[in-house]
């Protein structure tokens, strides 16, 4: 076992091994490898490169070189693309503050039986008029890049349940399908997680057309990871169980309190006041939506997501597309 190996337990030293072919007598190699691809992208800043840094996109596509550093090139691309998604992304910010306190996300405190860490949104809970949907997005994903620096839940991966309990109509119309699109390349295309699933529950019928608005751009794998239970919580219960759930998901633990992530992020900040208005935000997310028709058309995100070949310097006009070949983010096996 090397170093970067020192934070697994021998279950999960033993998982990585046989799920993901993690081999702690070439991990160095493997590394070395990702990295010396990133001359081929000569159109992306890559900021951070260590190794500690690469094993993680490693992980997420079981040591598979080229699909590792596609996903890394697809991490920094995405946040070039996104500048204003990404600044001053901190638990202070005032916006990602209020959807942390809200929880967007809640966290629980125990794993599931793969030791896969259990996010939940209850989606009622935004406050429309407290901050934007862009600054739910920017909460998730600084959640999930503090908790992705924990070596067990790069190999075991993550499980996201939205209930949508008296989500109203009117909250749905804010979630535009260039918004939705924009969580999609965020989560499924650019961030190194393993997600087991996505379930919802007690989703009302615009929920389900709101799938079917971005089902297209989901890939094969991700909606094969996606569960749609109704109000049957009992199918819910057959993939997770109950005795690790909140009573609002039919499980034997107590209501989930909100603000239990948010003060893991926010410690001593997690009660001062911010004063923050989302109409201050306005015109950055309608400049964003702008921006997300052009870059997220079909033909700018296959574009986007393609990847010269290793080892070959290519002018970024001139890389091909393998869209055909990308693995999606939600991996189970």
């Amino acid at each position: 076992m090397t170093h970067l190996q020192a934070g697994l337990s021998p279950e999960t030293l033993e998982k990585a091994k046989v799920e993901l072919k993690e081999n702690p007598e070439t991990l160095h190699q493997d590394i070395q490898e990702v990295r010396d691809m990133i001359i081929t992208r000569p159109d992306i800043g890559f900021l951070r490169t260590d190794d500690a840094f690469i094993l993680r996109f490693l992980r997420a596509r079981k040591f598979n070189h080229f699909e590792a550093f596609r996903l890394l090139a697809q991490y920094f691309e995405y946040r070039q693309q996104n500048l204003d998604m990404f600044k001053n992304l901190k638990a202070t910010d005032p916006g990602i503050k209020q959807a942390l306190k809200d929880g967007f996300p809640g966290v629980l405190a125990n794993l599931d039986r793969y030791g896969r860490k259990i996010l939940v949104l209850f989606a009622a809970n935004w406050d429309q008029s407290r901050y934007t949907f862009v600054d739910i997005l920017r909460a998730i994903l600084l959640s999930l890049e503090s908790m992705i620096e924990d070596p067990e839940l790069q190999v075991n991966g993550f499980i996201l349940i939205i209930d949508w309990s008296n989500f109203t109509f009117k909250q749905a119309s804010k979630l535009t399908p260039s918004m939705l699109r924009l969580a999609i390349e965020g989560l499924q295309d650019s961030f190194p997680a393993r997600f087991g699933g996505i379930h919802f529950v007690n989703q009302p019928w615009y929920i389900h057309a709101l799938y079917t608005v971005i089902r297209p751009f989901l890939k094969d794998k991700t909606r094969k990871r996606i569960f749609m239970h109704g109000n049957n919580l009992n199918s819910l219960h057959q993939l997770i169980h109950p005795e690790i759930l909140p009573s609002e998901l039919g499980g034997m633990m107590p209501p989930y309190d909100m603000g239990t992530w948010a003060r893991t992020l926010l410690d001593h900040a997690y009660d001062e006041e911010t004063d923050y208005c989302p109409e201050s935000y306005t015109l950055s997310v309608q400049d964003l939506e702008r921006d997300l028709e052009k870059n997220l058309s079909p033909k700018t995100m296959k574009r986007s997501q393609s990847v010269v070949e290793p080892g070959v310097l290519k002018r970024p006009d001139k890389v091909k597309s393998e869209e055909d070949n990308m693995q999606p983010l939600l991996s189970l096996d």
